[in-house]
């Protein structure tokens, strides 16, 4: 049964990284949307490295052991898989999301975000090798067709043909996570997921706000909007990723990045109940589809 886990671990970091649609609404209210994305994986990066030094770390990564043999040091290929998870999830895909996201409309960059799952299944599958039962298709189309659901909203305001640059830029961001997401599967057999998670958070983080300060934004977050960076950094990115590293660990990145997706209906409920914006049944509807998807998933 410990199998279990890693789909245990893989709707815990879906919860803590889809709280962060709303705290990062209200910071966008007030901080420069790339002031944003560097401050909240830079402080993931300092969240988790200085846990590597306190006495919770060996209880921490005990915990995440479970029915794969782990490995305890990094070689030169690690390190250089590491680089690359840093370029294409910590630096090139948000920088594409957040500029494709001026460049179109946010219904088109809401519904094209979710080819971040298509790419991570097709190259779990074609490029890793990863194996799938029908059932876990079938699983994996659900919750596809729920995430695109919920996280659209309207189809009728759907216009692909309008901001065709901003469109391929959200495309490129979601090529760029699912990249991440299998090459971070590589990395997920060592034992210190807590340095794999730091190191990326630090160097993605410094990278953005570096570019950000050479293109001229000035960083800049008022006392009211820390309070949501640090949060949205510690939790929804920090420990969100060292829990998505167990779960590559144990069920691999097709799985995960499927069941990762429930993020969005997690996104959703809570900007319900903070922001009071609107969730209908038919949200409702579509979000038991993709939790009737995970449910498949586990079966496996």
């Amino acid at each position: 049964m410990t199998h279990h886990y890693g789909y245990v671990g893989a709707v815990l970091a879906a919860l803590l990284f889809g709280i962060s649609s709303t705290l990062n609404k209200i910071a966008l209210r007030n901080v420069h949307p790339m002031i944003v994305a560097g401050s909240i994986y830079l402080t993931a990066g300092i969240v988790v490295m200085f846990l590597r030094f306190t006495p919770l770390k060996d209880k921490l990564l005990k915990k995440l052991e479970f029915k794969v043999k782990t490995q305890e040091f990094f070689s030169r290929r690690d390190f250089l898989i590491l680089t690359f998870i840093v370029f294409f999830g910590s630096f090139l895909a948000p920088l594409s999301f957040m500029f494709g996201l001026n460049k179109t409309t946010a219904v088109n960059a809401s519904l094209l975000l979710n080819t971040e799952t298509l790419f991570t299944v097709l190259i779990a599958l074609l490029v890793f090798k990863e194996k799938a039962s029908g059932r876990s298709i079938i699983g994996i189309l659900l919750i596809l067709i729920g995430a695109a659901v919920i996280s659209t909203e309207n189809f009728k305001e759907v216009e692909l043909s309008k901001g065709i640059l901003g469109n391929i830029l959200i495309i490129l961001a979601g090529l760029s996570w699912a990249i991440d997401n299998n090459l971070s599967k590589l990395l997920s057999v060592k034992r210190d997921l807590l340095l794999v998670t730091s190191l990326k958070g630090l160097f993605g983080g410094s990278a953005l706000l570096i570019l950000a300060s050479l293109i001229g934004i000035r960083f800049y977050i008022p006392l009211q909007s820390l309070p949501y960076v640090l949060t949205v950094g510690a939790f929804s990115i920090g420990f969100s990723i060292v829990l998505f590293l167990f779960a590559l660990r144990e069920i691999g990145a097709m799985k995960t990045g499927a069941i990762f997706s429930t993020s969005s209906l997690i996104g959703a409920l809570f900007v319900f109940l903070i922001l009071g914006e609107s969730f209908t049944a038919i949200k409702a509807f579509f979000g038991i589809l993709m939790l009737f998807g995970v449910y498949l998933l586990s079966l496996e």
